[in-house]
C-alpha cells in the first residue's frame, strides 16, 4: 500500500518535518524569554534588553542598555545595538569557558574620572566587590571585535561640571584572550575618532597586553588632536587661551611586573595663543617666537618611567612634568625658571593634566569588561 500511495506518506513526513520546526521554534522562543530575564537579573535592576535570539550557532542580544546612576554626566553607562555572542562548540565538554568570538555593533560607554582621580566604568557590575574567594571560572575568547562604538570620558578632576573627551567611530579587535592566565597575551588593535571643537583627531593603539598580569607592550598614536578641546589639561585658569592648533603623539608603552617604560614624543602644530599671559607655565612671547622659528611646529621628547604601584610615582605628575621641562629645554628656559612656572599650576592641575590619556586607554579596556 505505500508504494500505491506515495503522496500520502509525502505528506505525513512533511507534518513531522513542519511540527519539529515549530516545537524548535517555540523552545528557541520561551529559551530566549527565559534567557532574557536571566541575564536582565545578572546585570541588575538599571538594565534593559530588547531581545534575545537564540540560533544553532550563536546567541545574539539585541537593544542592551544600563541606566546610570543619580549624579553620573550621561543617561547610560552601557548601550550596544547588537551583541553576537559564538560558543566553542568543541569546547562544550570542557571546564573552562569556550567562546568562539564575541562581535558587538553600535556599542556606547560613558566613562567618570572622579574628582579624587578614580575611574569609574559602568559602576553597577565593574564597581561590585568579588566573592573574596580570589577565583573566577576559566574563559577562552578567541575574539572580541568592537564595530562603530563610541566612548564618552568625563573629568571632574579639571572641571566642573567634568569635562568631556568623545571618541567616535571606534574599530577595535582583541584575540586571544584567556583569563585569569597570568601569561596570556591578547593582541590588541584600536582606531578611532577623537571630537573637537574646531577639528577632529585620529587615535590608534597597537599591540598587545596581558589582561590578567596587567603586563603589556602598546604603541599609542594620536594625530590632529584640537588643542582647544584639551585647554583644561594645559591651562589654569589665568594662563593665555588657545585659539587653536592641534596635537601629535607617540607613545611606546611597555609595562612589566607593574614597571612602565615609555618613551614618546609630543608635536603642537599651527599653534595660535590668547594675548598676554602665559602656556603651560611658559611665557606666551617664548612660545609664540620659536613657533614662528620652527616652521609652526614645536616638538619635544620625553621619557615616562616608574612603578606603578610606587605611591610616589604618579602617572599623570610624570607626564606633565616631563613634558613641560622637554619643552622648557627646547624654548632655554632654566630648569629653575621652569619649577617656579609649573609650580604655579597648582597640585591639582598638575596631577590631572596628563591624566587624558591614561584615562581614556583604561575607560577603552572598559568597552571588554576588563
Amino acid at each position: 500500500m505505500a508504494a500505491r500511495n506515495p503522496q500520502r506518506w509525502t505528506v505525513i513526513a512533511l507534518a513531522i518535518l513542519v511540527g519539529l520546526v515549530v516545537l524548535f521554534t517555540g523552545a528557541l522562543y520561551f529559551g530566549a524569554r527565559a534567557l532574557k530575564g536571566k541575564v536582565e537579573q545578572a546585570l541588575g535592576p538599571e538594565s534593559e534588553i530588547g531581545e534575545i535570539r537564540l540560533g544553532l550557532t550563536a546567541v545574539e542580544v539585541l537593544g542592551l542598555r544600563i541606566k546610570a546612576p543619580p549624579g553620573w554626566p550621561a543617561p547610560d553607562t552601557l548601550r550596544a545595538e547588537r551583541i553576537r555572542i559564538a560558543p566553542d562548540l568543541r569546547g562544550l565538554l570542557s571546564a573552562r569557558v569556550n567562546i568562539s568570538s564575541i562581535f558587538v555593533e553600535g556599542a556606547y560607554v560613558s566613562a567618570l574620572r572622579s574628582k579624587e582621580g578614580k575611574l569609574h566604568i559602568v559602576p553597577s557590575l565593574l564597581d561590585k566587590k568579588d566573592d573574596g574567594t580570589g577565583k573566577g571560572a576559566e574563559v577562552g575568547i578567541g575574539a572580541i571585535e568592537l564595530k562603530d562604538g563610541v566612548l564618552e570620558f568625563f573629568d571632574a578632576t579639571v572641571r566642573k561640571p567634568p569635562h568631556r573627551i568623545r571618541l567616535e567611530q571606534l574599530q577595535a579587535r582583541v584575540t586571544d584572550l584567556h583569563l585569569p592566565d597570568p601569561g596570556a597575551r591578547s593582541k590588541l588593535h584600536l582606531d578611532g575618532v577623537l571630537k573637537g571643537v574646531r577639528s577632529d583627531g585620529k587615535i590608534r593603539i597597537d599591540g598587545w597586553m596581558a589582561f590578567a598580569s596587567r603586563d603589556s607592550e602598546l604603541r599609542n598614536t594620536l594625530r590632529g588632536v584640537d588643542l582647544v578641546a584639551l585647554q583644561p589639561y594645559l591651562l589654569k585658569a589665568s594662563e593665555t587661551g588657545v585659539r587653536k592648533g592641534t596635537l601629535d603623539l607617540d607613545l611606546q608603552s611597555t609595562v612589566k611586573a607593574n614597571h612602565l617604560h615609555a618613551p614618546g614624543s609630543l608635536t603642537l602644530n599651527g599653534l595660535e595663543l590668547e594675548s598676554g599671559g602665559t602656556f603651560m607655565g611658559m611665557p606666551r612671547a617664548a612660545v609664540v617666537g620659536l613657533m614662528k622659528d620652527s616652521h609652526d611646529r614645536i616638538t619635544v621628547r620625553f621619557v615616562l618611567d616608574g612603578k606603578l604601584d610606587d605611591p610616589n610615582f604618579k602617572l599623570n605628575e610624570g607626564l606633565f612634568t616631563r613634558v613641560a621641562s622637554s619643552l622648557g629645554d627646547v624654548l632655554g628656559v632654566s630648569v629653575e625658571g621652569l619649577a617656579k612656572a609649573a609650580g604655579g599650576i597648582g597640585r591639582k592641575g598638575v596631577e590631572a593634566a596628563g591624566g587624558a590619556a591614561a584615562g581614556i586607554g583604561k575607560a577603552v579596556r572598559g568597552i571588554f569588561g576588563r
